[in-house]
Order: C-alpha cells, then sequence, then structure tokens
C-alpha cells in the first residue's frame, strides 16, 4: 500500500514576494534597456542623417566643386577630393555626378559613369532630399544636394552612411548598455534579497496563508480573554489592548500609540508598566479597582517590548476583608466563649465552697461588663453588618488589650442606608480603619480607640470616624499615607488605607486625616446618602483632606 505523497508546503511569504519582485526588477531593467536600445537606435539614425545632410551640402557648396562640374573631365578633378571626404569618423560615401544622376566619382571606381541607384527628382528640382535606400554600397542613409551655378542647377552631390556602420556604432553603445542593464539587475536582486531576508526573520518564514489564519485567530483570541491584556513596544507605547484592559483600566478606544506615562494611571501603576524587570501577580490600585498584574518584557535579540496581563481583584479583595473579618469576629466569640468558660468554673467553685453571695456578686458585673458594649452597639447600630463588625471589633480590641468605645452620638436606624451602598465597601472602610487604629494604640498608655458612626437619613450623609490614642502621622507623610505600600509596620503591609480611599471614591465620599481626641490620628469618611449612586470608572473621586496626625497600617 503505497502512503499518499505529503502535500508540499506553500512557499513562504518572503519567497514569494523575492520571486515577484525579481520578475519585477527583471521587467524593469529589461523594458528600460529596450526603450534605450530603440531610443539610441534613432539617435544614431538621426546623427547618420544630419551628418549626410551636412556633409554633401557642404560639398554642393564648395566651389571647386562648382568648378570642376563646368570642366570637360569632372571626375579627375573630384575623385580624389570625394575619397579624402570619407572615413571611419565620417561619410561612408561621398559620390558627385552630373544632373542627369552620371556619377561622376564614386568609392568604387568601376562604378564612375554609371547611374546613380536612388532618388533624385527632388535635388533636380532643387532641393535636399534624405532617404534610407540600398545602393552598391548595401542599404545606406542618404543625402542628395544640388550644385547651383548662377541659379541652374549643374551637378548632385550624395552623401551618406551605410547602415552597417550606424549597427556598428550602435552596436557599441548597446554593449555598454547591457552591461549598465546587467549591473542594475544584479544591485536590484542583492538589494531584494537582503529586504527579503529580513522579511522572512519577521515573518518566521510564513506564507500569506499562515499569516491570514493567525492574524484571525489572534483577533478572536484578543476580543475572548476576559481578562486584561496590554502589549507595548520598545518606547513603552500602547502597541495591542484589548477590551478587557480598556474596562480595567478605563481607557477610551482611541490608545493605541501613547505612551504610558500620558495614560494618567496611578503612579505605582505607571512604574510597574514601565519597569524592565518581569513582575508576577502584583497588586495594584486604580480609582475603583484592585488589579493583579503582571508583565513580562519581549526579547529577540534586543528588548522589543513588554506583554502586560491585568486581572480584576475588586470583588475578591472585598469577599476577603469580609471574610477576615467574619473571621476575627468568630475567633473573638471563641476567646469569649472560653473566657466565659472560665468565669462559670469561678462561679461553680465559689458556689461549692458555700460562697454564695460572692458567687452572685462575681455573676453579675461579669455580665454587666460584658453586655453593656452589646447593648450599646445593638442600641445605636441598626445597619446589622455594621454591628456585627463592630461587636468582633471591640472583642478583638479586648483580646489586645485595648479599649474600643463607641461614641454617644453614634446613630445608624435600620434601612437608613440606600442599596446602592454595598454593605462590602463599609466593612472595607470601618473595618481596616479600626485595625489600623487597634495597631497604632496597642501598646500604648490607656491604649483606647474611639468611633464615630452617625447616619443622617433626610439625603445626608453616613459619617465614619475612627481616633486613636496612637503616636500619630508625621506632617510629611500626609500625602503618601494614602498611597499603597506606605506603612509603619514592615514590608507587605500597606493597602487597607489605599482600598479606604477607593472605597470612598467608589461611593462619592471623602476622606479626611486629622487628630483625634487623644491625641492619635483621626480618618473621617463621610459618604452621600440622598440620591446616592455607585461611581462608574470615569468622574470618580474622593477629596482627601490632611488636617493633623494619624496613623496608617
Amino acid at each position: 500500500m503505497r502512503l499518499p505523497r505529503p502535500r508540499p508546503r506553500p512557499r513562504s511569504l518572503a519567497g514569494q514576494l523575492f520571486a515577484m519582485q525579481v520578475v519585477l526588477v527583471a521587467a524593469v531593467v529589461a523594458g528600460c534597456a529596450l526603450f534605450a536600445y530603440a531610443d539610441d537606435r534613432d539617435q544614431a539614425e538621426e546623427t547618420a542623417r544630419r551628418q549626410a545632410t551636412a556633409t554633401a551640402t557642404a560639398v554642393a557648396r564648395s566651389p571647386s566643386v562648382v568648378d570642376a562640374a563646368r570642366s570637360k573631365d569632372p571626375t579627375a578633378a573630384l575623385q580624389p577630393y570625394a575619397a579624402s571626404l570619407t572615413g571611419d569618423p565620417g561619410v561612408t560615401f561621398v559620390t558627385i555626378m552630373a544632373p542627369d544622376g552620371t556619377r561622376w566619382t564614386h568609392p568604387e571606381p568601376d562604378e564612375i559613369g554609371r547611374t546613380y541607384l536612388g532618388h533624385i527628382d527632388a535635388a533636380q528640382r532643387g532641393e535636399t532630399y534624405t532617404e534610407t535606400y540600398r545602393g552598391t554600397l548595401g542599404p545606406s542613409v542618404r543625402t542628395v544636394a544640388p550644385v547651383f551655378d548662377r541659379g541652374r542647377v549643374v551637378g548632385l552631390v550624395s552623401a551618406g552612411i551605410t547602415v552597417d556602420r550606424i549597427s556598428e556604432q550602435l552596436g557599441k553603445q548597446v554593449t555598454a548598455l547591457l552591461g549598465m542593464a546587467g549591473a542594475a539587475l544584479a544591485l536590484g536582486g542583492a538589494g531584494t534579497y537582503v529586504i527579503n531576508a529580513r522579511l522572512r526573520r519577521h515573518t518566521h518564514g510564513m506564507n500569506a496563508g499562515e499569516l491570514s489564519r493567525m492574524h484571525d485567530y489572534h483577533e478572536a483570541a484578543l476580543h475572548a480573554v476576559r481578562e486584561g491584556l496590554v502589549m507595548l513596544d520598545g518606547r513603552r507605547r500602547i502597541a495591542l489592548i484589548n477590551d478587557g484592559a480598556r474596562e480595567l483600566l478605563g481607557l477610551g478606544d482611541d490608545v493605541v500609540g501613547t505612551p504610558v506615562a500620558e495614560l494618567g494611571l496611578p503612579a505605582s501603576l505607571t512604574g510597574a508598566l514601565l519597569g524592565a524587570e518581569p513582575r508576577v501577580d502584583e497588586l495594584h490600585l486604580t480609582a475603583d479597582r484592585v488589579l493583579v498584574v503582571s508583565t513580562r518584557p519581549v526579547v529577540g535579540g534586543e528588548r522589543r517590548g513588554t506583554v502586560v496581563t491585568l486581572r480584576d481583584h475588586t470583588e475578591l479583595q472585598a469577599l476577603s476583608g469580609e471574610l477576615d473579618s467574619e473571621r476575627g469576629f468568630t475567633q473573638a466569640l471563641r476567646s469569649q466563649a472560653h473566657e466565659a468558660a472560665n468565669r462559670l468554673h469561678t462561679v461553680v467553685s465559689l458556689i461549692e465552697l458555700g460562697r454564695v453571695d460572692e458567687a452572685v456578686d462575681f455573676a453579675t458585673a461579669e455580665l454587666e461588663l460584658a453586655q453593656a458594649l452589646t447593648d450599646r452597639v445593638v442600641d445605636a447600630v441598626g445597619e446589622p453588618v455594621l454591628a456585627a463588625l463592630l461587636l468582633g471589633k471591640a472583642a478583638r480590641a479586648n483580646e489586645r488589650g485595648v479599649e474600643l468605645v463607641l461614641t454617644p452620638d453614634s446613630r445608624i436606624d435600620d434601612g437608613v442606608l440606600p442599596p446602592a451602598l454595598p454593605a462590602r465597601d463599609l466593612v472595607t472602610i470601618l473595618g481596616n480603619l479600626i485595625d489600623n487604629a487597634l495597631e497604632a494604640a496597642r501598646g500604648t498608655h490607656a491604649a483606647r480607640v474611639t468611633v464615630t458612626a452617625r447616619a443622617d437619613g433626610d439625603g445626608g450623609e453616613l459619617l465614619l470616624r475612627v481616633a486613636d490614642s496612637g503616636p500619630g502621622v508625621g506632617p510629611d507623610d500626609h500625602d503618601a499615607v494614602f498611597e499603597r505600600g506606605w506603612s509603619t509596620r514592615g514590608p507587605g503591609r500597606g493597602l487597607g488605607l489605599a482600598l479606604v480611599r477607593q472605597a470612598a471614591r467608589r461611593a462619592r465620599g471623602t476622606i479626611e486625616l486629622g487628630r483625634g481626641p487623644d491625641g492619635g490620628a483621626a480618618f473621617t469618611v463621610r459618604l452621600p446618602l440622598g440620591g446616592h449612586r455607585a461611581a462608574g470608572p470615569a468622574g470618580a473621586t474622593a477629596g482627601v483632606t490632611a488636617g493633623g496626625e494619624g496613623e496608617a497600617p
């Protein structure tokens, strides 16, 4: 059984273009050579006519020729003179004849006395006539001019150049022309080869069909990928961007060719895109998104650009914040259960010892202490998510030896917050602010965190303020405190306040940094409630005011 012969692979695009260009160059050079040959031939014949006309006219006007025409033996006087006028540089022959065409001179003496071969009618009428005619010496370009004596035609002069001599001169020119044409063809072929070798490297030897399919697959994959994809050229300009990247970065349709530095992205994200080293899963913040950014340089002998992938981490970050809050609340409840068990054992032991009154007093005091903050939070905060968050943070503060105080003017009734204000944003804002405050206040004298949560439901605003008794934030760090990566607690921190500012921006709110009543930092967030709507990528801003000292993780 014979296996089918494999189909030959189509010639590469570079090979096809090379063959086409070689044929085109050869055709152009051949056309130019033919045109030059025809032009040279016409010029050679025209030059021969002019030379023959000039010679015949000059001889016809010569006084010696006129005198010889009157003599009894014109041949004796004119034959040497006619012979002296011919040669390689000049005309091939000069024939002087009687008015009836009888030759007085001829390059071949045997032809003297015979009738001139050619047309002499015009010359007999006194006109100069030029023609191409086959005579005794072969085809020639000849001119016949009349010899006048006192207005009467007394003789005729014919001067001519044979076609063989014209062809010989033309042949020398054609040889030079062919040499130049060959050099032009070789130079054009070499240039075409160099250009197509470069094209072959850039197209990796693929043919037109393969390039077309690759383009189709490229376009389909580019628009099908949900993650953001950006390709930068060697000059850090956007060479390619898909729909997902436009949405994640908040860019328009006309950004291709724009330098990264002119896109108006946050400084940290711009630095990541402009960096020369590869990056893997770095977290960066835009106005309203948390992005995971990975970059990889494209290297092929030289740096050709960078491939950037973007993934939206906003929802996951928010869920992680909620999960952390729930985890902290669960740990706090476990700790409280453990402490409750210890206290219960103490009460049981007192009863066993017969000290019932002391047991009742101890149980009552512990119950009142544990219930006071819970009652205060439940009574003041009707929003269940915020109430649960505050109770969890209170338990965590108790574990760290920090007193968490809810101010008396705090009040958020259930149903006041609009549905358009996501609970996860409130968890992000208040949870991060309290965590930062706990970190700042821990270890200080009279460690305290003061929380204010107040909502005005009549078209007003939601106010969330968290103050601590920590050392505060220096004046030089007021602008940097909200940037990703700023932290006084070591590397790997510094995301909380950046997320707070981002959540405030989404809610079209503001965040202020000032000094708290205990001397530490006080962060105040104001979110509009009346006519509230979630902010989109464009135009979502949050005012940031530094009015004193504060603290951030």
